[in-house]
Parts: C-alpha cells; sequence; structure tokens
C-alpha cells in the first residue's frame, strides 16, 4: 500500500494543470477541473485541504449504478469530483476518505 497523495500534473494535450487525490491503493478519489496556471491547481489543492474534513462541502449524486460525488469550496465552487461507483455506499467510503486523507496528503508535483 502507497501513502494517499495528490498528484499535480500538466496535459499535453491543453496545457492546463489539474491534480488528484489518490488513496492508499493508488486509485484516485477526487480530481481537479482544469486550472490555467499552476499557482490556481495549487490553490485547489490548499481548498481540498481545507475543505474535505467538513461534511456539508459534499454533494452526493446517484442512481442505479452510478455514484459520484463533487466537493465543493464555502462559495458554492467545485473543488474537485470523484470516480464513478457502482454503489451509494462505495460512493460514501469514497468520501470518507477524502474527509481522512485530503487534509494532509503531501504533494507530488509532475509537472
Amino acid at each position: 500500500m502507497k501513502n494517499p497523495k495528490f498528484e499535480l500534473f500538466q496535459s499535453s494535450v491543453n496545457k492546463q494543470f489539474y491534480f488528484r487525490l489518490k488513496a492508499s491503493n493508488g486509485e484516485p478519489i477526487l480530481r481537479s477541473e482544469g486550472y490555467v496556471s499552476k499557482q490556481s491547481c495549487e490553490n485547489g489543492i490548499a481548498s481540498v485541504k481545507k475543505n474535505a474534513p467538513i461534511d456539508e462541502r459534499y454533494v452526493r449524486k446517484g442512481s442505479g449504478s452510478h455514484f459520484t460525488f463533487s466537493l465543493k469550496a464555502a462559495n458554492g465552487e467545485l473543488i474537485g469530483h470523484s470516480e464513478v461507483y457502482t454503489t451509494a455506499a462505495s460512493r460514501d467510503q469514497g468520501i470518507e476518505s477524502v474527509m481522512k486523507n485530503g487534509p494532509g496528503a503531501p504533494i507530488d508535483d509532475l509537472t
């Protein structure tokens, strides 16, 4: 098992910066939207660290076998979104993982 971490990277396609929070099993549990600057992406990671422990910041969606969540800042801005889960329980485990690991996860700068 690996330690949870943020990966900060730049897309070779659109040159925007992104981050993903990876769980200890190496699977991504939260992904960002694209940022024009690296600094803005770093600010997004800081926002995850600040907002991750607050349950009210999570928007839970889903039905059938398609469940997701998003993390929003206090001002309602989207910070990141999850992968697709097949059950509500697995989605909720993803949220628990972000809540637990997000605040202290180190950043692996891949740029």
